[in-house]
């Protein structure tokens, strides 16, 4: 995957791993206890396998059961998807046995420990290049060539740092993605895998969050521990906001956008998103049911905004004359 528009461009891709990729992604975010790496994999795999070129399936429906569409998939399909679940986990394990043993660490030597292994031995980091490619937000990727985003590069620390029994959690500041050790409640650090794991001091996170928001001060409630599914949500962002100036990437942005539809809780607003992709790329009937559903659901709440969408919908069934 080179440049920015390696995995995940438009092109042939294969139908029958799509949904695959969508049925498994579909049942991980509504396990109990969804598995971080799991997730942010089949994203990865998604871009590797999915069908980038005509991804409009029936995938991004509201229950689980319709992610996998009304399309066959094959043992092939479940074999290679399988592949790329299993060599990122086994790489995660991998890396996980390389931190040395040692009973009762504090918080401070949990940090100190992952960023001499994984910042300074393993070379995980990242560069404002990075911000530039898609593929600093796919793991698979991310764990090959140990550069991306530093919510992807937070995702490795706290994967590895918590199979090697670490208290480990994410911490999704505004504009930038961390790592706490410790008690988030109590006694805790902070540091910055996209830094190779820099351990943060309480004016270092002031300067961040006070430069991402235009001012506004460092709060309790900017340092609470991201859950997966919150973490997940906001790689897709990513992806979205990447490929959303980049016509050519409409593929990418709506299967982010349909990977985020099969999410328990969602922005309501992404389904008036996926029906305007569906109408820029040319599926102006499905794209005009899609707007019209969408306003039959934000009616009563909405009106101005749901007659906005119907006439959008109109304009769409227009452009087939």
């Amino acid at each position: 995957m080179g440049g920015g528009n390696g995995a995940g461009g438009e092109g042939v891709g294969d139908e029958g791993a799509r949904s695959a990729v969508r049925r498994r992604f579909a049942e991980a975010a509504r396990e109990e206890r969804p598995d971080l790496a799991l997730l942010c994999l089949l994203i990865g795999a998604e871009a590797v396998l999915g069908t980038q070129g005509n991804a409009t399936g029936d995938a991004a429906g509201d229950a689980a059961g319709d992610a996998a569409g009304e399309q066959e998939h094959t043992p092939d399909d479940e074999s290679a998807l399988d592949r790329i679940l299993d060599e990122g986990q086994a790489e995660l394990d991998r890396l996980a046995g390389l931190l040395p043993f040692e009973r009762g660490r504090t918080p401070a030597q949990w940090a100190r420990t992952l960023q001499q292994v994984l910042g300074e031995e393993q070379g995980f980091a990242g560069s404002s290049s990075d911000y530039q490619r898609l593929e600093s937000s796919l793991l698979p990727e991310v764990l090959r060539r140990r550069r991306g985003l530093p919510i992807l590069l937070s995702v490795v620390w706290t994967e590895v740092a918590r199979r090697a029994g670490a208290p480990v959690y994410g911490v999704a500041l505004p504009g930038h993605f961390v790592v706490g050790f410790g008690d988030p409640g109590a006694s805790h650090v902070l540091a910055d895998p996209f830094a190779g794991g820099k351990q943060l001091g309480e004016e270092e996170l002031s300067v961040m969050v006070a430069g991402a928001t235009g001012g506004t001060p460092l709060s309790a409630a900017s340092l609470r521990p991201a859950g997966p599914l919150e973490t997940v949500l906001r790689i897709l962002n990513n992806i979205r906001a990447w490929a959303s100036p980049r016509p050519e990437q409409s593929g990418v942005r709506l299967w982010a956008v349909e990977l985020s539809l099969l999410l328990p809780h969602h922005p309501g607003r992404l389904r008036f998103e996926r029906a305007q992709l569906l109408v820029e790329r040319g599926e102006f009937i499905r794209g005009a049911r899609e707007m019209e559903e969408y306003a039959d659901i934000v009616a009563t709440m909405e009106p101005n905004a749901a007659e906005n969408v119907r006439r959008a919908a109109r304009a769409a069934r227009a452009r087939l004359n």
